[in-house]
């Protein structure tokens, strides 16, 4: 086995086994390093990892038939205003974010304990369809109230082979590790800097923790 496949194995395993993975996209897209849990892992204590360590902005990513199944939309296309008239990203053709919601259940939404339950929630619904279950839009809705304070994010219909976006990145993951078409995406941050984390200072925080980091290019090469 090659030392690549190797850490490639070590990142795939913890991810399985419910555990933290950092993935670093492209120099030349967003240049990002985003914390990346399976959504149907992820605790209260978790959500305090992501919005300290991390510190960008908490998304749970789903599969294109997940989102189809539930009616979930790209936002843009439902925004009526001329702000998303021109959506001119600089890394990518389209943006991947749709409603922002609360689950059911959680009083204000924005508590660890609440995004957690809504974060859980999501995966448990994506597993549902994925299973085949009729689950439906009025379903998603008789869980899920919109807006609320999770972001979901709808994965490219062809995954890795139409997009290179951590949506897609974790999407990739939860494939190859039987997890639920759910996954949480949230981009590091430099507290002293405010830009993104450098590569370097990513490594060193998953040596420190114990998380595997891995390249986008080496999850595109072993699961595209």
């Amino acid at each position: 086995m090659s030392r690549q496949a190797g850490h490639l194995d070590r990142a795939l395993a913890a991810f399985r086994a419910g555990e933290p993975v950092l993935i670093h996209d492209f120099d030349d897209r967003e240049g990002e390093t985003d914390l990346v849990y399976p959504a149907g892992a992820v605790t209260p204590a978790a959500v305090a990892r992501l919005r300290n360590d991390a510190g960008g902005l908490i998304c749970v990513a789903v599969s294109d038939r997940v989102a189809d199944a539930v009616g979930l939309p790209f936002l843009e296309d439902q925004i009526d205003h001329p702000a998303a008239a021109s959506h001119d990203l600089g890394y990518d053709d389209r943006s991947s974010f749709s409603l922002t919601v609360n689950h059911r259940d959680t009083f204000t939404g924005i508590t660890d304990d609440d995004r957690a339950r809504t974060i859980t929630e999501l995966a448990s619904m994506a597993s549902t369809v994925e299973a085949g279950v009729d689950y439906d839009a009025d379903d998603f809705a008789a869980e899920f109230r919109a807006p609320g304070h999770v972001h979901v994010l709808r994965g490219a219909a062809n995954g890795l082979d139409d997009r290179l976006g951590h949506t897609e990145l974790g999407l990739a993951m939860a494939a190859e590790t039987d997890r639920p078409a759910a996954v949480v995406v949230c981009e590091m941050l430099d507290d002293e800097t405010g830009r993104a984390l450098s590569t370097d200072a990513a490594r060193a925080y998953a040596r420190r923790n114990g998380f595997p980091y891995v390249e986008g290019e080496e999850l595109v090469a072993a699961l595209s």
